[in-house]
């Protein structure tokens, strides 16, 4: 059974937290006079002023254009978010409007996964099958390939510069497709496979950040890639547990990068923003900017540890403490809740051995596990590395930012404006608005599908450039020479 928190979109959905610190107070705007202004034109007595008339707004697009948009992928499209605490299963298309229409969902309890790595061969495969078949039946139609997330084999976040000799020719795909390929080379370690090899800018000799090459005449070519890798043996036992099911993977995506894309808008990936996707097994940590994603990073503490600490410390089952959690769970004490009694079932012979306790114990319980969280996506970011990216602001998504008073205890801790996020241009989630921040993973997952961060994935590096058939057959000579 789930529990799903009260519906508080009204209140709580797209709220942003300021951080902390003290009042600024506005003083009122005094009259300056200074050497060069205006004279005022003379008028006659009684004549009424006439109203300014006011300047034209500069548009940064010229009349009569509009700046391109990416059309998104017809589909269908069928992905699988397999986590610690659910199984979720989406089938969607691309609608004309760049929305996503979801035609089929399931999803399930989670069997045999811990902290998003499969550790029950037999029980994942039970309930990935079970979520796969209510959504291809909801849809009405079959697959047999998949999208699917990133969450196991302990996934790490690193960049590599890669080079590659052009020769003072034009830059052609085949080149870039070189040394995306010699980058995914060098990040080759033992027992580990690249996941992502995402090209964060470009040097064309001394021309430094351009973002695609092609076409650009230079002897040398770099390359600042971004590579998230996992471990192999993992990654296998995803790919077996999957075709017991007869699913083949189309493609395997991050999970912060899935999440990022389906909760952040356009300009908080250009201005630089975090997203953090706090999941029932792990918290994800992924920070974009200048629209590619820069870093990831994973937490190995998400609220099924909530729930256990709370199923400990007061003596219940774990359903018990899910559920109170969810129905009175806060991260911040509130005036009352020492005098807001709450009836807790205990565990033991007894099955209706109740007992009474006040809000309070359940808060005390709740809030040192989501301040250590916290502090440790803090220290995540310190530690990125990425520029002024790290600095900006956060939002908060996943089945954890659901709890009550997360959002100003996280712009409190982490020194940053904080928002929470939910899955944007999509339609069709399951449940209710107000449990929409569960999917955001499995919505990412479609919008990737989709086609809608062809500019932060892998380049599709095909050569489109005219040529007669002697050019072709010389650039497949030297391409492999």
């Amino acid at each position: 059974m789930a529990f799903f928190p009260p519906d508080r979109s009204k209140t709580e959905a797209g709220m942003t937290y300021p951080v902390p610190g003290p009042v600024r107070t506005t003083l009122p705007a005094t009259k300056t006079t200074t050497a060069a202004a205006p004279v005022p034109a003379i008028r006659e007595a009684g004549t009424p002023a006439r109203a300014p008339r006011p300047r034209p707004a500069l548009s940064l697009v010229p009349e009569g254009e509009r700046l391109p948009t990416r059309k998104l992928r017809t589909g269908p499209f069928s992905v699988l978010d397999i986590g610690s605490t659910k199984i979720v299963c989406l089938i969607g298309r691309g609608e004309p409007d760049n929305t996503i229409r979801i035609l089929g969902h399931g999803w399930r309890r989670s069997h045999g996964v811990r902290s998003g790595g499969i550790v029950d061969l037999r029980e994942a495969e039970s309930a990935i099958r079970a979520a796969v078949a209510q959504a291809e039946d909801m849809a009405t139609e079959r697959r047999d390939s998949i999208f699917v997330n990133l969450s196991c084999g302990h996934p790490e976040s690193r960049h590599i510069n890669a080079r590659w000799s052009v020769g003072g020719r034009e830059i052609t795909g085949n080149d870039v497709s070189r040394i995306i390929t010699e980058g995914r080379m060098r990040a080759v370690s033992e027992g580990r496979s690249a996941i992502h090899t995402l090209p964060l800018d470009y040097a064309v000799d001394d021309t430094q950040e351009v973002l695609d090459p092609r076409g650009h005449l230079c002897d040398l070519l770099s390359a600042r890639l971004h590579v998230i890798d996992a471990n192999t043996t993992a990654l296998r036992n995803l790919e077996a547990v999957l075709s017991r099911v007869e699913l083949k993977i189309e493609g395997m995506v991050s999970s912060p990068l899935a999440s990022g894309l389906a909760v952040m808008n356009e300009d908080e990936r250009n201005l630089g923003a975090t997203v953090v996707d706090m999941g029932g097994g792990t918290t994800s940590i992924g920070v974009f900017g200048e629209g590619r994603l820069l870093h990831t990073a994973t937490i190995p503490v998400g609220g099924l540890h909530i729930t256990r600490d709370i199923a400990h410390g007061l003596s219940t089952s774990i359903d018990n403490a899910e559920r109170l959690k969810t129905m009175h769970g806060s991260a911040e004490l509130l005036a009352g809740d020492d005098h807001n009694p709450i009836l807790v079932q205990l565990i033991g012979d007894n099955d209706h051995h109740y007992v009474r306790i006040p809000r309070a114990k359940i808060v005390s319980i709740i809030h040192p596990r989501v301040e250590e969280t916290l502090e440790m996506v803090r220290d995540r970011l310190e530690m990125a590395a990425v520029g002024p990216a790290s600095d900006g602001r956060v939002i908060l998504t996943g089945g954890g930012s659901l709890l009550e008073g997360i959002g100003p205890m996280a712009a409190r801790i982490l020194n940053r404006q904080v928002r929470l996020g939910r899955p944007r241009r999509i339609v069709g989630l399951p449940e209710n608005a107000a449990t929409w921040p569960m999917f955001s993973t499995s919505a990412g997952l479609l919008a990737w599908a989709a086609g809608a961060a062809d500019e932060m994935g892998e380049p599709d590096v095909r050569d489109t450039r005219p040529g007669s058939l002697v050019r072709r057959f010389v650039d497949f000579i030297r391409d492999r020479v």
